[in-house]
């Protein structure tokens, strides 16, 4: 009996001290809690904001898409059928061709008459398109633009300097700050050398 109650203190101390042990551990894993509750939330914040950031980004610039192709639906979404009218003032110009190649035709009223109603329609074509923003591009004797111009020929011209547009072959058009179509031209080029050459000796020959 009196071991028995002599081993009972020590087995009290040691669950107490087990007990402080236990309620520490548990302190310490509460306060751990604690601070991950803390923690996560506001990384879970951030982390949101973050998201939603960039979602509000992705909503402005699809907004900044759309009205760009809306403003660019509502300024040249005419551009295809301007292009094919184009061929309206291409068949007029042709058909004053052929008529004033017309050897039945010239210098007869008719053809001036003709050529007369032709050049009204193509007057009232032009004023139209530029109604709608659409209008010829000025070559003749400007520098080749590639740009605006195409170059189909070169034609000898020593008068003009190098590159100078001396003849158009196809009118071009632009729609509002848009190429529509380029004018194709002709540009001069130096004389060559051997071709001068000939020219002087020919003309020696011909002073003889």
């Amino acid at each position: 009996m009196e071991k028995e109650q002599e081993q009972k203190p020590i087995n009290d101390n040691n669950f107490s001290d087990n007990k402080a042990e236990n309620e520490t551990d548990l302190k310490s894993n509460n306060e751990e809690k604690e601070e991950i509750k803390e923690i996560v939330p506001e990384d879970k914040i951030k982390e949101l904001e973050d998201k939603l950031a960039r979602a509000f980004a992705e909503m402005e610039n699809q907004r900044r898409r759309f009205e760009k192709e809306k403003e660019d639906a509502f300024e040249y979404g005419g551009y295809s059928f301007a292009k094919e009218a184009l061929n309206l003032i291409d068949n007029l110009e042709r058909s004053k061709q052929v008529l004033e190649n017309d050897e039945k035709l010239k210098n007869t009223d008719a053809l001036k008459k003709t050529l007369d109603h032709l050049e009204i329609i193509n007057k009232d074509l032009i004023s139209i398109f530029s109604k709608n923003n659409i209008k010829p591009i000025e070559c003749l004797n400007n520098k080749l633009d590639p740009n605006l111009h195409q170059a189909m020929m070169e034609i000898e011209d020593d008068q003009k300097e190098p590159g100078t547009i001396v003849q158009e072959i196809q009118k071009g058009f632009t729609i509002k700050d848009r190429l529509l179509r380029p004018s194709l031209v002709g540009v001069s080029k130096k004389t060559d050398s051997k071709d001068k050459e000939n020219q002087v000796n020919n003309e020696n020959l011909e002073n003889k």
